[in-house]
């Protein structure tokens, strides 16, 4: 990484400063303005201490694997326009003597790792094949989807603007691991516009054809890049969508009976499509997932023996590729998810971060928790579809990144998919709980 990138990091930050902006024009609402002006800073400067970190503290796969092979396909291709055919052809195809690095030999078999070095040669015909610079748009391509998450939720409840703020754009992990040549921005960004065009379609009935164009391209990208976050998100988002629908009716017997007919429907709809594409889906299938977790685990610990095993740690339960060991590590997973590494576990610059994060949302879900009560809480997931989807996906998602990593230095990166929506979960029951008590009539029964 020379000088240069230096010099022409303002200038690209200053482009996508007056692209945003005037996208920015559109926006009526002071506080839309505000918020997307905020995001675009801190996401544009996020990019340095990502790079920073990548090229001197820890070099690993954003910097060794996706960007010095995604570079080297651009110099390829500049060097014969013939090998263009890697932008295009699958990564198993790919000619393993043209590696820049022999040490990533065997990578490419993986069409998730291809698609990432494939993006960065695609961006390096106008980054020049700078790091910093192609990290910047790895940053943007995120903080597009990111926005579009955020718009989601604050369409729906405009007065918790600063919490959905905090939760989506100022989580310092997730910001920090959304700023980079890595697969977390690309399926960051996907999930906010899958997000934010089912919603639309769905919901506000309407650019059908826009919408489908952008689920059909993030949809494919989610796929190909951690297919399981698209079956571990998407049927949530669905049951919050057909509780919104129902949720429009005013007759509560057709309210009751139409949603369980729509949600009958989409569970079959959902175990028609897993068996049509099992063999596609894998490990992921149903039938093979406890059997790949242990061997992620497996995989993790044999990865980690040589030099990393001080960042490995335990859920304190033996898993043995069962269902019902599966439900007794459960608990333990789900706590490494969103509370581990705690302070004296982090080893590393790395896990230091996350562990200062993870403490204030232990400490503030025990506050939220305890204000609330189990009958509020039961309460508001009865009556509020959002909080009941992103529940659900935060708990599942959890659950398996929990039960499939015991190494916080992956941890870390891999839960930030469902941490913004665990703490949106966290601010619309403490958002609930105040309504109650400033008008016990919003509770019902509650």
């Amino acid at each position: 990484m020379g000088f240069a990138e230096f010099i022409l990091y303002p200038v690209y930050v200053a482009l996508f400063y007056f692209l945003f902006s005037a996208r920015r024009k559109n926006y009526n609402d002071p506080v839309l303005e505000f918020y997307h002006k905020q995001g675009f800073w801190i996401k544009a400067l996020a990019v340095l201490p990502f790079t920073l970190f990548n090229t001197i503290l820890s070099p690993g796969d954003s910097f060794g694997l996706y960007y010095t092979e995604g570079a080297n396909i651009f110099h390829l291709i500049l060097k014969d326009a013939s090998n263009i055919k890697w932008l295009y052809l699958p990564g198993p195809d790919f000619d393993q003597s043209l590696l820049k690095n022999s040490l990533n030999l065997g990578y490419f078999r993986a069409e998730n790792n291809y698609m990432v070095a494939r993006v960065v040669a695609m961006l390096s015909f106008v980054t020049f094949g700078k790091y910093l610079i192609t990290n910047l748009f790895f940053s943007m391509i995120a903080f597009s989807g990111v926005w579009r998450l955020y718009r989601f939720f604050y369409e729906q409840y405009p007065h918790l603007h600063k919490q959905f703020a905090i939760a989506i754009l100022y989580l310092p992990t997730f910001v920090f691991w959304s700023s980079g040549i890595l697969k977390d921005p690309l399926c960051i960004s996907s999930m906010g516009w899958i997000t934010y065009a089912l919603y639309e379609v769905f919901y506000k009935k309407k650019d059908l054809l826009k919408n489908l164009v952008i689920l059909t391209v993030f949809g494919f990208l989610l796929a190909v890049l951690k297919i399981y976050i698209l079956i571990a998100y998407v049927p949530f988002l669905f049951l919050y969508l057909i509780l919104k629908n129902v949720n429009l009716l005013k007759n509560s017997f057709l309210k009751w009976g139409l949603g369980l007919v729509l949600i009958s429907g989409t569970v079959f709809a959902g175990q028609q499509v897993m068996n049509s594409f099992q063999e596609e889906l894998g490990s992921y299938a149903a039938e093979g997932i406890t059997e790949q977790i242990g061997k992620t685990r497996s995989s993790y610990r044999d990865k980690a023996a040589p030099g990393g095993g001080d960042s490995n740690f335990s859920l304190g339960v033996e898993f043995d590729g069962s269902l019902s060991s599966l439900l007794k590590m459960a608990p333990a997973a789900i706590i490494a998810t969103f509370y581990r590494p705690f302070i004296w576990e982090s080893r590393k610059i790395s896990t230091l971060l996350s562990s200062f994060e993870s403490m204030f949302i232990m400490f503030f879900t025990l506050y939220v928790l305890l204000k609330a009560g189990p009958i509020r809480s039961f309460s508001a997931l009865r009556k509020d579809p959002v909080i009941l989807y992103c529940v659900l996906f935060s708990l599942l998602f959890g659950l398996f990144v929990g039960a499939t990593t015991p190494n916080f230095g992956s941890l870390v990166r891999y839960k930030i998919p469902c941490m913004p929506f665990y703490l949106i979960a966290l601010f619309l029951l403490q958002d609930y709980t105040r309504k109650i008590k400033n008008n016990p009539a919003v509770g019902g029964a509650a």
